[in-house]
């Protein structure tokens, strides 16, 4: 049974950055070869720019930032990074070893354009002319029932007829699979990726809990929005902080509209490797809702929280993507309760990375899957409810390198793990890691900062 009861509240955690080792890096190169083996590729083509980065980022270690960006890898282990004017200069701070090669096309509006070679002709710098298959990685593993998903390609047309002019006698695929969906190579984090990851989540963990605490009667959304920030992390998703009505006038983003009596309160912060978003009412007590939404806790926000624990308390190590689908189904009907995407998906550098949770998927959930619990109802005449978090799933061996080679991390593992257990009731297994104490952590009433959801048996 899920109440609305009086916890102790989850406290702000102490965070140092953990960066990928050389070790984690040359890892993922070798697991990348080894899949480009298994799909007979010569060479692949992964594209980046700021938003649609992460592949190029998995390999390199940094995004370029207000270019484009590509790097080739052949099958021989050379590899040429193509960039830009301000990004050239990169090449020497690359996680991989790379030839660099100068295509100012990716450079901002009106910089110089300083060559004499067409895009075609700076790509046939980059030994393709011999291969016979060539994977082009954007950023989306197209899963169409209508369409040929493998000769379907998220690159600009300028590039990819640059590389139809440099590579005439290859085919070209779509090997975003490589990276990104079933068997992916970023679906799986190893210890030091999970305390890489660990660090943007536990700090936007951190951050929902000021803002959280920051609500009340008369604040502006800036106001509460300014404590969404922190350390100059770059953010993964847009920042929300809306009180009543959203999208106004089309804007997206915090604005100094002041947070009335009633009004529904959305927020929103994520980095790398986790994102927080709570919902609710600007109310201290069920008898302050709007009078059309007295039945607000039992009519949405008492079944999602249900829902939450379902997630939390089934999913495991082995299942398929189908079953832990089915259970949310049969706990929070999407055609009763209006939620239409994923109920879960997997995140890493982005937000959202793929997601195995699908109707008759047969992914196989495993270890080192690092998740977002994202089930959004929607039900007409009533406000939202979130408190999407994150939790990573880990076998005994990855728990064992975690506890042996980052023992800080480890001890934020047991005590959010004691703190889902003993306050909120819910009955997690040994193998989901928490990535933040503010995970399942839901009030929907945030003018009452004493109280939140449990479960009581």
């Amino acid at each position: 049974m899920i109440v609305l009861d009086q916890i102790k509240k989850p406290l702000k955690e102490d965070i140092v950055p953990v960066l990928l080792t050389d070790e984690t890096m040359n890892n993922r190169k070798n697991i990348i070869f080894k899949k480009m083996e298994e799909c007979n590729l010569d060479s692949i083509v992964i594209w980046a720019d700021l938003e649609h980065g992460s592949n190029f980022e998995y390999l390199v270690g940094f995004l370029p930032r207000f270019e484009e960006a590509l790097l080739i890898l052949h099958k021989n282990g050379q590899a040429e990074l193509v960039l830009g004017n301000e990004n050239l200069n990169k090449v020497s701070k690359s996680r991989i070893k790379a030839t660099p090669v100068h295509m100012p096309h990716f450079s901002l509006p009106n910089q110089p354009m300083n060559t004499d070679k067409t895009i075609g002709e700076i790509l046939s710098q980059c030994n393709l002319e011999r291969d016979k298959k060539i994977g082009i990685v954007g950023w989306k593993n197209f899963t169409s029932r209508f369409e040929d998903n493998k000769h379907l390609f998220d690159l600009p047309l300028f590039v990819m007829d640059g590389l139809k002019y440099a590579a005439q006698g290859a085919e070209l695929v779509n090997a975003t699979s490589l990276f990104i969906g079933e068997d992916g190579a970023r679906t799986i984090n190893n210890a030091n990726e999970f305390a890489h990851y660990e660090f943007g989540a536990t700090l936007a963990g951190n951050c929902i809990l000021d803002a959280m605490e920051a609500i009340e009667i008369g604040a502006s959304e800036m106001d509460i929005a300014s404590h969404l920030d922190a350390y100059g992390q770059a953010h993964s998703v847009v920042t929300i902080m809306a009180t009543g009505a959203r999208f106004e006038k089309a804007n997206m983003y915090p604005s100094n509209k002041k947070i009335k009596p009633g009004d529904t309160l959305s927020i929103t912060t994520g980095y790398k490797g986790g994102l927080q978003s709570r919902g609710g009412y600007a109310v201290h007590q069920k008898e302050e809702l709007p009078a059309s939404s007295q039945d607000y806790l039992e009519r949405v926000a008492k079944p999602y929280y249900q829902a939450v624990v379902s997630w939390l308390e089934n999913i495991k190590i082995g299942m398929q993507g189908k079953d832990l689908y089915d259970q949310i189904e049969s706990v929070l009907p999407k055609e009763q309760y209006g939620w239409s995407l994923n109920p879960g998906h997997l995140c890493a550098d982005e937000e959202w990375l793929s997601s195995p949770i699908y109707p008759e998927s047969h992914e196989i959930l495993k270890s080192g899957m690092l998740f977002q619990i994202d089930i959004i109802p929607s039900v007409s005449g009533y406000g939202g409810i979130s408190c999407e978090s994150g939790v990573m799933l880990a076998d005994e061996m990855l728990r064992t390198a975690i506890q042996e080679e980052y023992p800080k991390v480890w001890k934020r593992i047991l005590k959010r793990q004691k703190y889902m257990r003993d306050e909120l009731g819910i009955s997690i297994s040994d193998e989901i890691l928490p990535t933040s104490i503010a995970t399942a952590y839901c009030n929907p009433f945030l003018l009452n900062k004493e109280i939140a959801f449990k479960q009581k048996r």
